[in-house]
């Protein structure tokens, strides 16, 4: 499993580096969200629980539902949230590095490719802050 997280490692070192030498009309933003996506997919997948939780305190709240359907919902409603949320952070890794290569050929152009996985542009996460280089954005709520 160590050489998998090297490669990852290395590709982002490289692309990071080419996102910083990248002519001054050059547009990295394909490349910037693609290692994102690589780099913070598999947080989203350790996040799912915190977050499914979250998800479901928060629609309980919110509903005007009976009592009993506020507690019988809570075991099927995380459970379903947390599959729901870890099998996005493996979608997203996936579009991260299927968006990989496009990226770091359009670097040099001002084109971008439009989101594969739109979601994580969209939706409201615990951490997001974005910089030049990257966006860091992951614990994402795609329920919500």
């Amino acid at each position: 499993m160590r050489p998998h997280r090297g490669l990852v490692l290395a590709a982002a070192v490289v692309a990071l580096g080419l996102a910083v030498a990248a002519p001054a009309g050059a547009s990295p933003e394909t490349l910037k969200r693609s290692v994102g996506n690589i780099l913070f997919g598999p947080f989203d997948i350790v996040c799912a629980p915190i977050v499914g939780s979250h998800t479901v305190f928060h629609n309980i709240q919110d509903i005007d539902d009976s009592m009993w359907v506020r507690v019988v919902y809570v075991i099927p409603g995380v459970a379903w949230n947390t599959t729901l949320q870890a099998g996005s952070g493996i979608i997203r890794t996936m579009t991260g590095l299927i968006e990989l290569l496009p990226g770091i050929g359009l670097l040099p152009f001002r084109a971008d490719l439009d989101p594969l996985f739109s979601p994580v542009e969209k939706a409201d996460a615990l951490v997001d802050y974005d910089t030049p280089v990257l966006n860091f954005k992951f614990c994402v709520d795609y329920v919500d």
